[in-house]
């Protein structure tokens, strides 16, 4: 007999928080249910949330920064790789001022999320260039 595990959650592919069901075989997720007792989506899930979840279980997820030394990308350390992210925006804004930057968010995130990236991006970074995916 094959046992699955249901597991509840929230779909990652937007910022709505539709229900759905992990169904997990061997520490594995090898498919999705929607959850029909979500208040958000009662059910219903669209064609991402149904079926985008190869990327769970994919050899080429990023486990680790990665920063590039002599031309290499190598694995660093979280403090490392946001130093570095750090110096360059501080280079950037030096030379360009705010205009240098433009933000590019995700739909998959939440409204709050995408709220403090606009946040950062007017207050610290000093640009008005934010825009995300949402419309795709």
């Amino acid at each position: 007999m094959t046992i699955v595990e249901k597991v509840r959650t929230i779909c990652p592919f937007c910022g709505t928080g539709c229900g759905m069901e992990l169904n997990v075989f061997q520490g594995k997720v090898v498919g999705v249910t929607p959850d029909w007792s979500s208040p958000v989506s009662e059910g219903a899930l669209c064609v991402k949330g149904q079926f985008g979840t190869g990327f769970i279980h994919s050899p080429d997820r990023l486990t680790t920064p990665l920063v590039r030394q002599n031309g290499e990308l190598q694995e660093a350390s979280w403090e490392e790789a946001t130093t570095l992210i750090a110096e360059a925006f501080g280079k950037i804004k030096e030379r360009y001022g705010g205009a240098g930057f433009a933000l590019w968010s995700s739909s998959r995130s939440t409204n709050e999320s995408n709220f403090m990236l606009e946040k950062f991006a007017h207050a610290v970074l000093g640009t008005n260039n934010v825009d995300n995916c949402s419309r795709t």
